[in-house]
């Protein structure tokens, strides 16, 4: 925060729909009066089963924004719906093999899209290539005011990259923890991005 990041990304796994478990509800509430003290945002990431049982918990515990992924549920619209009624961003994560147009049926119930540009549940993959022209036609589809965020292998290059496609927001996680400076590495991507 001190290189100027506004945007705290919180992945949340839950073991069942990623392999991997990561942290919860009580680390996001540990986090909140040290992101929002600094005026930043607390982005939550649910990569879990059911989104929509977990909702009330993350906006209980401080997350300013809760993005739930199209595949984990029948119910995504009502997960989104949740998101709205309690007065957050509702953000749709789609996965790396599901189509741009799937968000269509759902873009009055959002407010951002999370493109995944790696499988989700592990840090430190590379950008899938097609990544790029997927975005594009996120942009086509949605237009110019609906936020998209980036999420997975994102550097400086592919950063660039993904701007140029359209994407406005972008998570990075191991080019930034994983660089030797990560304030130089987190301002580098954020050039990249068109951070003024």
């Amino acid at each position: 925060m001190d290189a100027g990041a506004r945007v705290i990304h919180v992945d949340v796994m839950d073991g069942h729909f990623v392999p991997p478990i990561s942290i919860g509800a009580l680390v996001v509430d540990a986090l909140r009066d040290l992101v929002h003290e600094r005026e930043g945002v607390l982005d939550v990431h649910l990569m879990v089963e059911r989104p929509e049982e977990r909702v009330e918990d993350f906006v209980a515990a401080g997350a300013d924004s809760v993005a739930v992924h199209w595949e984990a549920t029948p119910h995504v619209h009502y997960a989104l719906k949740a998101i709205r009624e309690a007065g957050r961003h509702a953000g749709l994560a789609i996965n790396p093999g599901t189509a741009p147009e799937a968000v269509l049926p759902l873009a009055e119930a959002l407010d951002h899209v999370l493109c995944m540009t790696v499988n989700p549940g592990w840090g430190g993959q590379p950008y899938i290539d097609t990544s790029t022209a997927k975005v594009a036609r996120l942009r086509e589809l949605l237009g110019p005011s609906v936020p998209i965020e980036v999420d997975g292998g994102i550097d400086a290059a592919t950063a660039g990259a993904a701007s140029a496609a359209g994407a406005t927001l972008f998570v990075a996680g191991s080019s930034i923890f994983g660089a030797e400076d990560p304030a130089a590495a987190y301002r580098e991507i954020a050039a990249a991005g068109g951070a003024v």
